[in-house]
């Protein structure tokens, strides 16, 4: 059997004949089943199992730090990159950091239920749009096992059975994770077959959750181009497109130059290996002269490399930076590393079309003191965020107030920008007569 048999009995085990399901298409019927479950039950009753997932991930830290271990280890023989082994490091203190996200989580109001809008129509009949969950959520996903644990929470949270789909390299730390997750939230007294790792650890797996259209309500891929790219065009199921992070800094000719120092170093250097880190630096060419200096400078101390056109170049003898000549796919590389693409421009008309050009739609940053020039920046530049005078860094789910993010989608049908609790979610309208008729 495989997911184009009709959903409906998933309610149903007992006819469903799951003995001819591949465990692909087996995971996806108890997801369903486990989803009719949670959707309706009460706040305190998700927040309880919640909390119990915090207390857990705690308790038992140590046996998810021994088997992220055993990924470090063979991504380290692998010779897998710095930044990757980052994101793909658990340490009891950023256990502790994903055990509170988690408790932040169980705070946050819950989205299910919310009246979006309503009003009572001229015959008298009452009419709601209200919030609901989007049923099952799949999670497809590269070296972030902390992802295991901010999908699930808040899958959790707004009503939503997940199926959880990693990378192979974090295949030991994401199965530690949900084991402990299952284990919590089955004590809980939930179905623990609302959060679920999809077995196997080839790419058919991934094809098939791609293609379990009908069991599947949305797709959510979290990881670099490749990853992304490949589920958006391959897959059957809907997909909420989270995208890389090719972000700029724009310096404009009325920047406080302190100011701008501060923002391009923490936008860049601060994380470089996520996806809010700053790519590109765009300089305005009457203020080059007095921040570029000072810029590679302070980029150099940080251990950045400065991928740099002709004009960036030019100031290189006078700095400590490496600077190396930048090439046509520097403007659209997200490096996620110690690099940073970097331009001097005419204008800012000619900043944001080098934006448009090669953005991927992210984070975008001007740096300056006129109001007039934040606000044509503001207006022109089409990105889930555009920050004034603050660093990329800040476009992040808690950062923003929603608590841990499921993804930042750089799309624009649904959601947009960092994916919390709401964006979760569908509606539905209910309609409320008094034996009307049409």
């Amino acid at each position: 059997m495989t997911s184009s048999h009709s959903p409906a009995s998933a309610t149903s085990p007992s006819v469903t004949p799951y003995d001819d399901m591949t465990p692909v298409t087996r995971a996806a019927y108890r997801a369903r089943a486990a989803s009719a479950e949670i959707a309706p039950l009460p706040r305190a009753v998700k927040d309880d199992a919640l909390l119990a997932i915090a207390d857990a991930l705690e308790v038992r830290t140590s046996e998810i730090v021994e088997a992220n271990a055993e990924d470090v280890a063979r991504a380290r023989e692998a010779g897998t990159s710095e930044s990757i082994i980052d994101r793909l490091t658990l340490t009891p203190e950023r256990m502790r950091a994903i055990a509170a996200d988690v408790r932040d989580v169980a705070a946050l109001p819950d989205p299910v239920g919310e009246v979006v809008r309503g009003s009572t129509l001229p015959n008298g009949i009452d009419l709601r749009q209200i919030r609901v969950p989007l049923g099952v959520v799949g999670i497809i996903y590269e070296a972030r096992p902390n992802v295991t644990v901010d999908a699930a929470a808040l899958c959790l949270k707004s009503g939503n059975a997940v199926l959880l789909r990693g990378s192979s390299s974090a295949y030991s730390s994401n199965a530690a994770l949900v084991r402990v997750l299952r284990d919590a939230v089955g004590g809980a007294g939930l179905p623990a077959d609302a959060v679920q790792l999809v077995p196997g650890e080839s790419r058919d797996s991934v094809r098939e959750l791609m293609r379990a259209r009908g069991l599947v309500d949305v797709l959510i891929p979290r990881g670099g181009a490749s990853l992304i790219r490949t589920v958006v065009e391959q897959s059957t199921v809907p997909v909420i497109e989270t995208g890389t992070g090719n972000c700029h800094v724009y310096v404009d000719a009325q920047a406080d130059l302190d100011m701008a120092v501060d923002i391009l170093i923490n936008s860049k250097a601060q994380r470089p290996s996520v996806c809010n880190a700053a790519e590109t630096l765009l300089v305005h060419q009457d203020i080059a002269d007095a921040f570029l200096p000072r810029a590679l400078d302070a980029l150099a101390e940080a251990g950045v490399t400065v991928h740099g056109d002709e004009r960036v170049q030019s100031y290189a003898g006078a700095s400590k930076a490496t600077v190396v000549a930048a090439t046509a796919e520097d403007w659209e590389t997200e490096y996620l590393s110690y690099d940073i693409a970097a331009a001097v421009v005419d204008s800012l008309d000619a900043a944001v079309g080098h934006i448009r050009l090669w953005t991927s739609g992210h984070t975008e940053a001007i740096v300056t003191t006129s109001q007039a020039a934040a606000r044509r920046f503001t207006q022109l530049v089409d990105s889930t965020t555009v920050a004034v005078n603050a660093s990329t860094r800040f476009t992040d789910g808690g950062q923003f107030g929603f608590g841990a993010e499921i993804g930042i989608s750089t799309q624009k049908l649904h959601a947009r920008g960092p994916m919390g609790l709401p964006e979760l979610t569908s509606t539905k309208y209910i309609v409320t007569g008094d034996g009307h008729t049409r």
